[in-house]
């Protein structure tokens, strides 16, 4: 038996990846006016991301790893610089991320 590639087509990829692009704008759009519909945008953003197999790291702080629910400083999140580390509270679960960052 022959084994295929499971690797998508390069233009499958990059459909997915401006897809997910355009979902987390029309989130960052939303959440002032429906934050559930921005949740749901972001999690529509990670399943294409998933069957896809591409990496959302450039959004990765945009978004709670708990509850998936889209970050906006000062609406749905508290954000601090603490000891070396940038502290992200989201408001909607209260989960705290820590990502640590170089002072100058």
């Amino acid at each position: 038996m022959e084994q295929r590639s499971r690797k998508k087509p390069e233009y499958q990829l990059k459909i997915a990846r401006e897809r997910i692009a355009i979902l987390f704008d029309e989130a960052d759009k939303m959440v002032k006016e429906d934050k559930k519909l921005a949740k749901r945008y972001v999690e529509l953003a990670r399943k294409i991301g998933m069957r896809y197999n591409v990496r959302i790291t450039e959004y990765k702080k945009k978004f709670c790893g708990k509850c998936h629910a889209y970050l906006k400083s000062g609406l749905t999140s508290k954000h601090r610089l603490k000891n070396g580390l940038l502290q992200i509270e989201c408001l909607e679960c209260k989960n705290i991320m820590r990502y640590s960052y170089k002072k100058k």
